[in-house]
């Protein structure tokens, strides 16, 4: 039987279940999932390449060749450890296949975020590589590229009771006088030493995949179903042995822009097309919703610290509703 599920409201369905995303019911197929091999063809038309990472793995090799197929009909991801996807510029089909010792759960952490994020591009909606919680019936994202503790912050807030709405990708779903972000799935990957940070031992939490050390949060019971408004955003930015750490500071409307610029979902495989739209959507998020940059202490030990300055702070802008004034 096909397996169903919604990922960022995107009604799914794979000849296979995707670890980490519980099935579910769906109103409509939106994108369908083949894993276990790529189509044939894929390995003889002219492939052309669009973008190579910077950033390499142990070897030195790039970890991401992304190659156009059949004029940009297809986009084939190539990734060092032997990992392909094929994904149609519709953002329709998504084909997937993986090389021993490798497993579906490898897979899954480049299709739940990088690959599913470009798709979701290709379909019109800009996201950014941050996290969110659930304030209310609101949503705070928590901005910042990889490392920046993200995804940390945000198992602290569930620590805490706070539910979970994305972790990774969050969209941004342009309603006109709102942005709403949709749900991803319910779970957090962490490193080791955030586990340990949060939960005292890194054995408190399951593998990911054997084949990794990221660990898995398992957020069934904290995760937020349904899209919500987004209300603030706080750029996460460099950790830090100052006393006051962590601390909120404000951010100009040219450095929110930047910083937004900065940290939007694969970015790096835009189109001008893209680009434009993204600056524009950008430009009014920040005329509207509040961003922020938040120092965190460079003590793992003050997380909880961390999001009593977040909370404390988003709830001082709430009761302020001037920030949502547009200026455009």
């Amino acid at each position: 039987m096909p397996y169903r599920c919604s990922i960022y409201n995107l009604g799914i369905v794979a000849n296979r279940t995707i670890p980490g995303v519980p099935p579910s019911s769906i109103d409509s197929i939106e994108v369908r999932i083949s894993f276990g091999a790529l189509p044939a063809w894929a390995y003889e038309v002219e492939a052309r390449l669009s973008y190579t990472s910077e950033y390499t793995d142990s070897s030195g090799a790039p970890l991401l060749h992304v190659y156009r197929l059949l004029d940009g009909k297809y986009h084939h991801f190539r990734y060092a450890d032997r990992t392909e996807f094929l994904v149609d510029n519709a953002g329709t089909e998504i084909w997937c296949c993986w090389a021993d010792p490798l497993t579906i759960e490898d897979a899954a952490t480049y299709l739940l975020g990088p690959v599913l994020g470009f798709v979701l591009l290709l379909r019109g909606v800009v996201s950014l590589h941050a996290s969110a919680v659930v304030a209310g019936s609101e949503a705070i994202a928590l901005v910042g590229p990889a490392g920046s503790g993200k995804s940390t912050t945000a198992a602290a807030f569930s620590s805490r009771g706070f539910s979970v709405l994305a972790d990774d990708v969050v969209t941004l779903d342009d309603e006109g006088d709102r942005f709403l972000v949709r749900p991803s799935y319910p779970c957090i990957r962490l490193w080791p030493a955030s586990v340990k940070a949060l939960y005292g031992a890194e054995s408190h939490l399951p593998l990911l995949t054997p084949n990794w050390d990221k660990r898995y949060l398992d957020l069934s019971d904290q995760f937020q179903r349904k899209p919500l408004p987004l209300s603030a955003i706080y750029v996460l930015g460099e950790r830090c042995d100052d006393a006051a750490a962590p601390f909120v500071q404000s951010i100009d409307h040219a450095d929110a822009l930047l910083s937004l610029i900065a940290n939007t979902y694969t970015n790096y495989l835009m189109d001008k097309e893209m680009q434009a739209r993204q600056f524009q959507l950008l430009r009014r998020v920040i005329a509207t919703l509040p961003v922020r940059k938040i120092t965190p202490h460079a003590d793992s030990s003050r997380l909880q610290q961390l999001c009593d300055c977040i909370y404390t702070d988003f709830a001082s802008l709430t009761e302020d509703s001037s920030y949502r004034t547009v200026h455009v």
